[in-house]
């Protein structure tokens, strides 16, 4: 199985999924996924969205970007460990550090599809497309194409950038190798079987990933399983955004050092937590040694839980996560719920980042209400120089990126989601006040 799981083939678009041939010992297929995206423009424009706090100005925030970054180099060490110990599994040819590079990657990209300003964005298009009197613009559409649109998540945006959009369009995209593809889908089903408006695929790309998913062995019954490594990738990202968000309020003040000394303990020891004051650390370095400290136990808890449950990941009976795992007194557990039940009350609500996201709101809509009646129009007229002035010059603002004369519609709202998902915060803000009249 794990033969199927983890080996160099590539999904390339028109050509099928095909081994790679080009391979050197300093720079294998993983190797090349790791470079193309990191490489990529998608990926290089996270350092302009948001993650919690839009438009910080506080330079120490993170952003979307160095986000990536941390996950990816918590999701190495993870993939490394379990690369040991998956050693007699694995064919011949694959190496623990070729698993660290998956899941790496697959790390790297896990956010890449997210709009602009984060989750808060992403509400506001769900949004858009929920109200009663944009109805008219769906009516051609199937149900699933509606939900896609409706239930828009950035985890299938991703899937979509990585296998469609980026480098090869419309051509496998970046070409990637099937185990990083796979590690990176946390829901393997649509926009139909979604709960809480989670999945891995729209529409546009259900016949790729059903492709992929079957060369790899994960379909079964009729139904998709995750990639094991996928938990990996997962924990990694739940590891990073509940102990680092934290990290972040601290910086901008909105919790105390006792607050994240008290989420922070169950995973210190009372001899660790006294040396950080005994050496007369200031409070920004003790936290970062706290985090740094509760992160490495996190992440030991993680790959105990990989390797003693690997045989559930291959199994149908897949668990929820990693996390769900942790024995429960071993304290695990309290410190991600903790750390999310402070976001809850004292990060989320924040006056500064409410303020922000309802700006945020009107920056979205503003773009959705002037691209989407305009890609409405050319449906059907089929011709851009018979549509009215302003929905012809909204399509040319879109530049290369402007949906073709003889798309159907679905894949014409798709283009101007791609569009927007693409923007950073700024550029975004910049386009909403261009079209608002109001200059830069």
């Amino acid at each position: 199985m794990w033969n199927r799981l983890i080996n160099g083939k590539r999904f390339k678009g028109c050509q099928g999924i095909v081994a790679d041939s080009s391979t050197t010992f300093y720079r294998n297929s993983f190797h090349k996924d790791y470079d193309r995206l990191i490489f990529s423009n998608a990926f290089r424009r996270l350092s302009r969205k948001t993650q919690v706090h839009p438009l910080s100005k506080n330079d120490h925030v993170h952003n979307r970007l160095t986000h990536s970054l941390e996950v990816a180099s918590v999701g190495r060490s993870l993939g490394l460990r379990a690369g040991l110990s998956l050693k007699t599994h694995m064919g011949a040819d694959v190496t623990e550090h070729d698993v660290a590079y998956i899941v790496q990657t697959a790390c790297l990209a896990h956010d890449i599809g997210n709009p602009p300003f984060g989750h808060a964005g992403e509400e506001v298009i769900k949004e858009w497309f929920r109200k009663s009197d944009h109805s008219s613009y769906l009516k051609e559409l199937t149900e699933q194409q509606v939900f896609d649109l409706q239930k828009l998540d950035g985890n299938a945006q991703s899937f979509r950038i990585v296998t469609q959009l980026e480098n090869h369009q419309f051509d496998g995209g970046m070409q990637l190798t099937l185990p990083t593809l796979g590690c990176l889908v946390k829901y393997p089903y649509s926009s139909l079987q979604a709960k809480k408006d989670k999945f891995n695929f729209f529409a546009s790309e259900q016949v790729l990933f059903d492709r992929i998913f079957d060369e790899m062995g994960l379909k079964v019954s009729g139904r998709y399983l995750r990639h094991p490594l996928s938990y990996l990738m997962e924990a990694a990202d739940d590891i990073c955004y509940g102990m680092l968000d934290i990290l972040d309020a601290a910086e901008l003040k909105l919790i105390s050092f006792e607050d994240v000394n008290s989420i922070f303990s169950p995973a210190n020891s009372e001899l660790d937590i006294n040396a950080l004051y005994k050496n007369g650390c200031f409070d920004s370095r003790r936290l970062a040694r706290m985090t740094a400290m509760t992160i490495n136990r996190l992440a030991e808890g993680v790959s105990d839980v990989f390797d003693k449950n690997t045989e559930m990941l291959l199994s149908v009976d897949q668990p929820k996560d990693l996390i769900a795992l942790f024995e429960n007194d071993s304290g695990l557990k309290q410190i991600i719920s903790q750390s999310k039940s402070i976001a809850r009350e004292k990060i989320f609500n924040d006056r500064r980042k409410i303020e922000l996201e309802l700006g945020a709101y009107n920056i979205i809509e503003t773009i959705l209400s002037c691209l989407i009646p305009a890609a409405f129009e050319l449906h059907q007229e089929k011709d851009i120089t018979s549509l009215s002035f302003k929905n012809r010059r909204a399509l040319e603002l879109m530049g290369e990126d402007k949906p073709e004369n003889d798309l159907d519609l679905y894949s014409m709202y798709r283009r101007v989601i791609d569009y927007l998902v693409g923007m950073t915060d700024n550029y975004a803000q910049f386009i909403a006040n261009q079209l608002n009249g109001v200059g830069e």
